[in-house]
């Protein structure tokens, strides 16, 4: 390297010899640097002070300041800044060259100077400043460019929270703990309220961590909260979202799922687990944890063709708990590399002296044995509590002033008929709640329809025409064994059919909506029961008692197949 690339550097000399000074002055000058020069410690602090020198020629004695102490204040000047310190001295035991370095100095050069090796000290120092300046520029840029794109993703995920969280994660029966490595969580939690009363719940734990890991989470959470709202069932969703992630993300990126249907009135649960650790119940009455294994391959993996939606109905009390968790969890690793594993969340169970300090019992019991090392993953603890229905807010809110009061989106009939292909695979309830909250002033009624609708269809389809009898649902397994029977029966169906009429008329407060339901079933004796009162409690038998309770009239015709119901409604203030 020649010696051109480094000119105008701009060097101190500082040394009480005024012929050794002059002569390393002249040597210095005519390698094309500037040259500053003190007799002794203290002039040369000052100058370097005053002019900011790239590098220091220093001697080791010198009277007034020695060299050692004039390097240390020089060193404590520089801050982040590399300023090299080069000792002259005649000096030539260890020790004493030792000092030179302790003082801060980065070289020596003993007495007479060569010109050759100043020349070549000087060049190799002034190689390291260049790099140096390189490595701080293109730290300052990289950290620029880190603050610039946090910023970024901090809007970012403001933006993703409120398109992920907008349903009732923070209802009073749910705790949940979200845990990131980075800004961006490949886990998420959704919660969102049925319109017929009840809950969904989904913990979802996407392949990898940060922005990748989160992005598969905004379509999902779009499609579970829009078919939420329009009363999809539990295998419906899960259908749509495995679709959609299948189609959207790449091969090798996947989202290990639990979802819960909690059925509040029913004290009943249905879950679906692919790919996650087993979840727990905590029954309260007994004090005992039953866990619940995945049977299925995550959300992402399969086509829809092969895509199981075969789910796991839970008998509930009220008080029992049902807990999520991610691996996150299972895999936290403490100082020693050694993971949180099943067996300690298990033993903090049978610890634990209260159920309602069971959430934070297992999330101090985790920090307290990573003792907040950083986390290899991130991780997400879920709490859902059966609760009584009454308990859960359910009301939603009233439709402003400017909603239309007339027009003819106020008066109509729909009819709707479901032929034997259509009853085996197709759901009609989302559609009829989307018909009928076109009308504004339903909106705020969407549960209490959807209630109605539910079990008017029901019993139409399951009992009307595939002729089950709901004593069957006495249990988890008698759940199963209806179901089973569903499935059987409804393949056999040739020509029946069920026809939904919807019939709305406006009234001066709001309007009434005629809700009838007709099936090609023989009918049953509903003379026998048109006075069986409402019940909250087993799991038949209560849907027609409920309706009574809902609408101003029911009346059956026919044989009892065809079933006839009014709801009026009015505005909300």
């Amino acid at each position: 390297m020649s010696t051109a690339e480094f000119q105008n550097l701009r060097i101190l000399i500082a040394d009480d010899n005024d012929s050794d000074r002059q002569i390393l002055q002249t040597i210095v000058k005519k390698q094309g640097h500037q040259v500053f020069a003190a007799s002794d410690g203290i002039i040369a602090v000052k100058l370097f002070e005053e002019e900011k020198p790239d590098m220091v020629l220093m001697d080791a004695l010198m009277p007034n300041m020695d060299g050692f102490e004039a390097a240390r204040r020089i060193k404590a000047m520089c801050g982040e800044d590399i300023v090299p310190i080069i000792f002259l001295t005649s000096l030539k035991d260890a020790s004493s060259l030792a000092d030179c370095l302790d003082a801060g100095g980065d070289d020596f050069l003993t007495k007479p100077y060569n010109r050759v090796i100043l020349q070549a000290k000087i060049q190799a120092f002034a190689r390291m400043q260049r790099l140096h300046e390189t490595v701080q520029t293109q730290r300052d840029e990289i950290s620029t460019h880190i603050d610039h794109m946090v910023r970024e993703q901090e809007v970012a995920k403001a933006v993703f929270d409120n398109i992920a969280h907008p349903g009732c994660i923070d209802a009073k029966n749910i705790k949940y703990l979200l845990s990131p490595m980075a800004v961006f969580n490949g886990d998420m939690v959704l919660a969102a309220k049925k319109p017929s009363g009840g809950m969904y719940v989904l913990l979802g734990d996407f392949t990898g961590h940060g922005l990748p890991a989160a992005i598969g989470a905004m379509p999902a959470s779009e499609t579970f909260y829009g078919m939420t709202k329009k009363g999809f069932t539990i295998e419906e969703i899960l259908k749509e979202v495995n679709k959609k992630l299948k189609t959207i993300l790449p091969v090798g990126v996947f989202c290990c799922c639990c979802m819960i249907d909690l059925d509040f009135r029913k004290s009943m649960a249905k879950a679906w687990i692919g790919g996650l650790p087993d979840i727990f119940i905590y029954r309260k009455e007994t004090k005992s944890i039953q866990p619940i294994s995945s049977r299925h391959l995550p959300l992402g993996v399969l086509s829809n063709e092969k895509f199981n939606t075969e789910i796991q109905v839970l008998e509930l009390a009220e008080g029992d708990r049902i807990y999520l968790w991610s691996d996150g969890i299972h895999e936290a690793e403490n100082p020693n590399g050694e993971m949180f594993g099943t067996e300690r969340l298990v033993q903090i169970f049978k610890e634990s002296a209260n159920p309602e300090n069971l959430f934070d019992d297992i999330k101090r019991g985790v920090e307290e044995f990573t003792q907040a090392e950083d986390q290899s993953d991130d991780y997400t603890i879920v709490e859902v509590v059966m609760v009584n229905h009454e308990e859960l807010d359910e009301s939603e809110a009233a439709p402003g002033k400017d909603v239309a009061k007339s027009g003819p989106q106020m008066d109509w009939v729909f009819t709707y008929q479901l032929r034997p292909p259509s009853l085996r695979t197709f759901n009609p309830l989302p559609l009829m709640t989307h018909i009928l909250m076109e009308v504004p002033g339903l909106r705020p009624h969407s549960g209490q329809l959807y209630t109605i609708l539910s079990e008017l269809y029901s019993n139409a389809l399951e009992h009307g025409l595939l002729g089950l009898s709901s004593e069957l649902k006495h249990s988890a397994h008698g759940f199963a064994d209806y179901y089973r029977q569903r499935t059987e029966q409804i393949e056999k169906l040739v020509e029946e059919t069920v026809t939904i009429i919807l019939d709305h008329k406006p009234t001066e407060t709001g309007g009434e909506l005629i809700i009838s339901v007709k099936d090609d079933g023989p009918g049953f004796d509903f003379e026998s029961k048109k006075d069986n009162e409402h019940r909250t409690e087993g799991y038949s038998g209560r849907g027609i008692p409920l309706i009574r309770t809902l609408c101003s009239s029911l009346t059956y015709h026919d044989r009892g197949n065809h079933v006839q119901v009014v709801y009026p409604w009015s505005y909300k203030n």
